[in-house]
C-alpha cells in the first residue's frame, strides 16, 4: 500500500448515518495508520440522509477519480434506483482497478451497475431476497457477515460493515494494525465474514453473545487443549446443546473457530515478534511449525514466512 491510500465514502440519497460514519472512523489519519478518507456525493454539497440527517459533502463523483477505495454506505429504501452516472462512475473506477467495497444496502448500488454480476455478495439479510430477485446474475450469501471476492466486497447491515472495513485493514496492513484500530473503537477485532448474521427466528430468540465468555475463556487458553467437553463445561451446557448454540452465534464449529483464532493470533507474533515459526506455532497451541504452515497455507494461501517479510514493521 502507498503511503498514503485514499478512501472515498460516496453518500448516496437516503444514507444511513451509522454506515457512513464506519468507514470514516475506521480509515481516520489519526489512528496513525496510512489512510485519508474524504465524502463526496453525485455533487458537492448537501445529501439528504435517512432520518432527520443530512451530510454536506465537498466534492461530486469526481473524487471518485482519485480514490484507492471507494466504500458505498447503505441508503434506504432498500434498492433506492441511483443516478446513471452513478452506476458509470462505479464501473469506470472498477475498471481501473479501484477496489470498491458496500456496506448494507449498498450493494444494490453495486450490483446496479453490474459490479457483482458472477460475484457472491451479501447484504442486510432482510433485502438479500430482494437483492437476489433484481440481479440474478450475482449469488446472494444472506446469512454471511461480509463477502470479500477481491477488488469487490459486500457487507451486511450496520455493525458488519465495521467488521468489513476492520478487513480491509487487516488484508492492508495486517492483523495487529486492525486490532489496534478495533482497540479505539472498543470492538472486536475479529468476526469472520462467514458467521452468521442474527436473522430472526420463528422459536425462541437466540441470545447472540450467550456464549461470548466462553469464547473469550478460549482465546485465553490457545496454547492449551481444547475440546468440545471443555468447552461445554465452561458454559455449563451439554456438548450437543454447546455445539447447536455456537453454530448459531459464530456460523462455524467450535474447532474451526478456535482454529482461525489461533492463525490469527499467529499472524500477529510473525508481525510483532522475532520468535520462529515452530515456537509461534507452540504458543497458539498448533504445536509443531509444519502444522502451522499447513493450516496458514490452506487459510491465507501463504506460508508463515512470506506473511512475515510482507506485514513486520508495518504496525
Amino acid at each position: 500500500m502507498r503511503k498514503s491510500h485514499r478512501v472515498v465514502v460516496l453518500v448516496l440519497e437516503g444514507a444511513l448515518p451509522l454506515d457512513v460514519g464506519i468507514p470514516a472512523e475506521v480509515f481516520h489519519p489519526e489512528s496513525g495508520f496510512p489512510y485519508e478518507v474524504s465524502t463526496c456525493g453525485v455533487v458537492a454539497g448537501t445529501v439528504p440522509a435517512h432520518g432527520d440527517f443530512g451530510f454536506t459533502v465537498p466534492r461530486g463523483l469526481e473524487a471518485l477519480d482519485d480514490a484507492d477505495t471507494i466504500v458505498v454506505p447503505g441508503y434506504a429504501p432498500a434498492g433506492r434506483p441511483i443516478p446513471v452516472e452513478v452506476c458509470e462512475a462505479l464501473r469506470s473506477a472498477a475498471g481501473k482497478g479501484v477496489r470498491i467495497a458496500s456496506i448494507c444496502y449498498g450493494a444494490f448500488a453495486l450490483a446496479d451497475a453490474g459490479l457483482l454480476d458472477g460475484l457472491r455478495a451479501t447484504t442486510h439479510w432482510d433485502a438479500a431476497e430482494k437483492l437476489a430477485e433484481r440481479h440474478p446474475r450475482v449469488t446472494v450469501e444472506p446469512n454471511v457477515l461480509f463477502v470479500d471476492e477481491g477488488s469487490i466486497l459486500t457487507s451486511a447491515g450496520a455493525a458488519a460493515g465495521l467488521d468489513l472495513c476492520l478487513h480491509i485493514v487487516r488484508r492492508d496492513l495486517g492483523v495487529s494494525a486492525a486490532n489496534e484500530i478495533a482497540r479505539g473503537l472498543v470492538t472486536a477485532p475479529y468476526r469472520a465474514g462467514g458467521q452468521a448474521q442474527y436473522l430472526p427466528k420463528t422459536g425462541p430468540a437466540v441470545q447472540g453473545e450467550s456464549l461470548a465468555a466462553t469464547r473469550e475463556w478460549a482465546m485465553a487458553r490457545l496454547g492449551q487443549p481444547l475440546t468440545i467437553a471443555g468447552l461445554a463445561a465452561h458454559a455449563q451446557l451439554s456438548p450437543r446443546t454447546f455445539m447447536r448454540r455456537f453454530a448459531e452465534e459464530t456460523g462455524s464449529t467450535p474447532l474451526q473457530w478456535i482454529l482461525r483464532a489461533r492463525v490469527d493470533t499467529a499472524r500477529e507474533l510473525l508481525e510483532s515478534t522475532k520468535l520462529s515459526v515452530d515456537c509461534i506455532a507452540e504458543e497458539v497451541g498448533l504445536g509443531t511449525g509444519s502444522n502451522l504452515r499447513l493450516h496458514f497455507r490452506r487459510l491465507l494461501d501463504v506460508s508463515p514466512t512470506e506473511y512475515r517479510a510482507t506485514f513486520s514493521g508495518r504496525n
